[in-house]
């Protein structure tokens, strides 16, 4: 039996002015994660949502908080954004110098420890810390804006991940998350190449109905759990 596979809507495009009324719709509208872009204008060229933001958000959330380093130095924030409310906490491998120390101490603060790769990072990258992960974030377009377009190759990509946990008998321990463009009419086709979380933002904030995309979306998730 497959993983459950899950929808994470990216708040990065909500309605700032509106975003408790925006969280509060998606969570109604069945999705499973809110995922939550921090962007620090250095690793990638975008600023956004500090650990108080953050600390904001998980007052209201009902679902668990994917919170997504794409800062410079993650290892020195480790503990503000565990503290701030993270269920999950990503940081890239591009930025982390000694990475399997921060994913030690992501996991020690009782969070889940995720590593994400930009489109041109190779997958062997990551090979010598895959037993310590629970989930890795693919990125499907290049970090620091919403809206952009799926680069195709990470299908590819997805499925070359998906042997590399098979061989190691980790296929139920790692969750596989792809970020950047995907949308209701992409879905089938990430899914396929295996993927169990699904990020979208302006696929979600942007429909003309939010709330049945949402559900649109987790039917077609079902069929793949």
């Amino acid at each position: 039996m497959s993983k459950q596979k899950k929808l994470a809507p990216s708040i990065l495009s909500a309605d700032f002015v509106n975003l408790e009324r925006d969280i509060t719709m998606i969570q109604n509208a069945g999705a499973d994660l809110l995922h939550i872009d921090v962007m620090d204008g250095h690793f990638v060229p975008n600023l956004t949502l500090g650990p108080p933001i953050v600390k904001a958000i998980k007052g209201i959330a009902t679902v668990p908080c994917d919170v997504h380093l794409m800062i410079s130095n993650p290892a020195e924030f480790v503990d503000a954004y565990c503290d701030a409310g993270a269920d999950y906490l990503t940081v890239h491998v591009e930025a982390a110098t000694h990475l399997h120390r921060v994913i030690q101490h992501i996991k020690s603060k009782g969070v889940k420890a995720g590593v994400s790769l930009n489109p041109h990072t190779p997958l062997s990258s990551i090979e010598e810390v895959l037993g310590d992960l629970d989930l890795i974030l693919i990125m499907s377009v290049n970090p620091g804006f919403g809206g952009q377009s799926f680069i195709p190759n990470t299908l590819d990509r997805l499925r070359r991940l998906n042997k590399m946990l098979e061989e190691r008998g980790l296929s139920d321990q790692v969750e596989i998350e792809i970020d950047g463009g995907a949308k209701y009419d992409n879905m089938a086709e990430i899914l396929e190449a295996g993927t169990d979380i699904i990020v979208s933002g302006s696929g979600v904030f942007k429909a003309d109905d939010p709330v049945q995309m949402v559900k649109d979306m987790k039917a077609l998730l079902a069929k793949y759990s």
